[in-house]
């Protein structure tokens, strides 16, 4: 394009001087040149001489002017021509010359342009598993390509983050699924070795029935976590409220066997996603409150506004540990394996049930009282209408 440009400003140059040079150089050529000289061999006449002057004849300075306007004429061409020429030579030289710049411009320019281009294209293609922690970290001036890699470091930064949570939700995973299994193992092993009496037979038969159903609850809350990771397949309004009432009538028993008061403010409120998803999110939010509490505690579920909100007391969380409570598998103390334990998949499912709703879920240490705040906020967009039926609000007096 620039060898292209120069091309056309030449001819364009060319085509300019040639319109207007040869009238320049015949009134530059006829004002130095006078129109009548006396012709060489015609003399003056000295003052003191008795002789007239003789004058030149007409004829004569017609065929002056001719010869004269003849010169004039053949000087301006050859004149044009050469000035034409001159500046033929001296423009194709120039454009050779400009050609020969532009082109070590060109690929100069588009070096350290295109550099970093090849920076994230080499280290796209050097990333695997084991390297996500690489990062562009391009030095250069901000810029349109400045951004791009800095947006390759952020998406690195979120895909490693993704890798990271994976790996350890696997190992997690693995540990937890390997343990009921040993401890059937084992229950099976020690407990029916000999000649196990029938008093041992139901010992045994009750426990491996209950590492069964712990298995199977962590089964269960793995298949709903790997669901709702994938996104919803189904919106329609839920009431919200609704399914908090339920859930706290639900978990009222267990809750008086903790000797924990539950209680319910429900102001209504309707969101548009997946109704059993969201009845479980409330359901783990709830039963979290409860099974991780103080005998004599408190738990209070709160509706409306923007979304819900779970309080309980319980044992004083670390604040540096509430944004891990979200992660599978995490527990505010190390897993006993006791009876009716959680396998910490609690919270996780309720971030990822969160996440597909568009949602946000949060936790806030209750400080030195102890206790966890949760609280789960939905966009605005996703709030629904209720009829009449729903319009009031519920107050579930303490249970407990």
């Amino acid at each position: 394009m620039l060898l292209l440009a120069g091309a056309l400003l030449t001819g364009l140059v060319y085509f300019l001087v040639q319109q207007g040079l040869y009238s320049s150089i015949s009134a530059a050529v006829t004002t130095a040149v006078p129109r009548k000289v006396d012709p060489p061999w015609v003399l003056p006449t000295p003052a003191t001489s008795a002789m007239p002057a003789q004058r030149v004849p007409s004829d004569a300075a017609s065929t002056l002017d001719l010869t004269q306007g003849l010169a004039v004429t053949k000087i301006s061409d050859v004149a044009e021509q050469a000035a034409l020429n001159r500046l033929l030579t001296v423009s194709v030289i120039v454009l050779f010359v400009y050609a020969a710049l532009s082109i070590f411009l060109a690929w100069w320019m588009a070096g350290r342009v295109l550099r970093p281009v090849g920076v994230i294209t080499g280290t796209a293609r050097r990333l695997s598993g084991e390297n996500l922690h690489e990062r562009i970290a391009l030095d250069a001036p901000p810029g349109e390509l400045k951004q791009l890699a800095d947006t390759f470091d952020e998406m690195l930064g979120r895909i490693e983050q993704l890798v990271s949570a994976q790996q350890r939700f696997a190992a997690n995973a693995a540990h937890e699924l390997r343990t009921p299994l040993a401890v059937q193992r084992a229950a099976a092993e020690i407990g029916l070795a000999g000649e196990p009496d029938a008093g041992q037979v139901a010992r045994i038969r009750t426990k491996l029935i209950s590492v069964a159903d712990d298995s199977e609850h962590l089964i269960e809350g793995l298949l709903l976590l790997a669901t709702s990771e994938r996104g919803l397949e189904l919106r329609e309004p839920v009431a919200l409220d609704v399914i908090a009432d339920a859930v706290t009538e639900g978990l009222a028993d267990r809750a008086a066997e903790r000797d924990v008061t539950l209680s319910l403010y429900a102001e209504p409120l309707t969101v548009t996603g997946d109704g059993v998803l969201l009845d479980r999110l409330v359901h783990n939010l709830v039963a979290n409150a409860v099974d991780y509490n103080v005998k004599g505690g408190r738990v209070e579920v709160r509706t409306g506004g923007d979304g819900i909100e779970v309080t309980n007391t319980g044992p004083v969380v670390p604040p540096d540990t509430v944004p891990h409570l979200f992660e599978p598998f995490r527990r505010l103390r190390e897993r006993t394996h006791a009876r009716g334990e959680g396998a910490g998949l609690g919270l996780s499912i309720v971030a990822a049930i969160a996440r597909a709703h568009g949602a946000e879920a949060t936790a806030e240490a209750n400080g030195e009282g102890g206790g966890l705040c949760v609280r789960v906020r939905f966009p605005r967009g996703a709030h629904g209408a209720r009829g009449a039926h729903g319009a009031h609000g519920a107050h579930r007096p303490p249970q407990g």
